[in-house]
């Protein structure tokens, strides 16, 4: 009886169910800040990381019983708080915060703890976790759920604050210079384009990424193009789906990711654009989770069948939306594992470069 009160209770006030998750959030705070008695305070990224690992868990068994592995869970929390996390792309989101982000987590609070860096795994986070919840947050503004929203919805702010400020955090911190020369450096940033084809091959790929990004974005912009019409009802009609997710994502693609691609080509063509390894990793997970949540969308049996991907293109839109995903991977890491090219050129560098010119 009590139980049945209970549910009866949280049912008639979605704000109850509010209120219930900052009390759990603020005791979570309490209980790490006496366990840990402060020691791992000095870096307040911890508490983040922690706090959040714990939302990663409440968001796999979301994903988990809405797709009929276990039951019983958060019936009464999805019904009356957030229907829309029922959606496929809500669904999609939780699995990747489940499994993807709570991996994350649990490196960067092992580094914190080893006094480690963990700073690009932060920006990967970063880009990922911004990406996920600005679509969700935008598209349940928009979409056919905007009149189901409750005060449950609130608790999404957090992870658009608090993102903002952990990202400010984590480009103050120090990078991890490699060990080369000014020579060795002046000797890379002399290469033409021609001379690093690896470099080239990145930037044709980001090329190809870039008009497929453009026309998608005119797509779900109803461009009257035929190839336009004939992509959105017969290559991914999941780009029409009233939930809205799908079209704030390409918008999002093109205003945001799409200028960053240009950028990219430059900073692969011109030496000394420092500022692009640190955001080609931000990029590189905000496009891994969107295309792992659009991927897994349109493919998804919650998504109204006129909707989903048809089965005769099935494996062209599979592959060309891997490869998608694939691009900003690359770059990143090719920043990452040969950054003397985007190092800032030092005296000694700049002297060589007009020497050999």
């Amino acid at each position: 009886m009590i139980k049945v009160a209970v549910t009866t209770a949280y049912s008639r006030s979605p704000l109850v169910l509010m209120l219930t998750g900052v009390l759990v959030l603020a005791s979570l705070f309490s209980i790490i800040f006496f366990v840990s008695g402060g020691s791992h305070f000095q870096d307040p990224l911890f508490c983040v990381f922690v706090v959040f690992s714990f939302t990663s868990i409440v968001d796999l068994i979301i994903s988990l019983e809405e797709d009929g592995y276990i039951s019983g869970f958060m019936e009464v929390y999805i019904r009356e708080g957030e229907p829309y996390l029922r959606t496929a792309h809500g669904i999609m989101i939780c699995y990747w915060d489940g499994i993807v982000h709570y991996g994350l987590y649990l490196a960067m609070i092992a580094a914190i703890g080893q006094r480690k860096s963990y700073r690009n795994l932060g920006l990967f986070w970063l880009g990922s976790l911004m990406m996920s919840i600005v679509v969700f947050l935008l598209g349940n503004l928009i979409g056919k759920y905007s009149s189901d929203l409750s005060p449950a919805f609130l608790l999404n702010l957090p992870y658009i604050l608090i993102p903002i400020w952990a990202g400010g955090r984590l480009f103050q911190q120090p990078k991890a210079l490699p060990c080369l020369s000014p020579e060795k450096v002046a000797e890379e940033q002399r290469k033409r384009l021609y001379q690093r084809p690896q470099d080239m091959g990145l930037v044709l790929v980001l090329l190809l990424t870039a008009a497929f990004t453009f026309f998608r974005g005119m797509v779900v912009l109803d461009c009257p193009a035929d190839s336009c019409f004939e992509y959105i009802y017969q290559r991914e009609p999941y780009l029409r789906d009233p939930v809205a997710y799908p079209k704030v994502q390409m918008l999002i693609y093109m205003f945001y990711v799409l200028p960053f691609f240009c950028l990219c080509i430059y900073g692969l063509v011109l030496p000394g654009c420092s500022w692009l390894p640190d955001w080609s990793l931000v990029f590189a997970g905000a496009v891994a989770q969107a295309q792992f949540s659009h991927l897994g969308s349109s493919l998804h049996s919650r998504t109204p069948f006129p909707y989903q991907t048809p089965e005769d293109v099935w494996w062209s839109f599979f592959i060309t939306n891997v490869l998608y995903a694939l691009g900003p991977q690359l770059l990143a890491y090719r920043c990452l594992r040969c950054p003397a090219f985007f190092l800032p050129a030092t005296p000694a560098s700049l002297h060589m470069g007009k020497k050999h010119q």
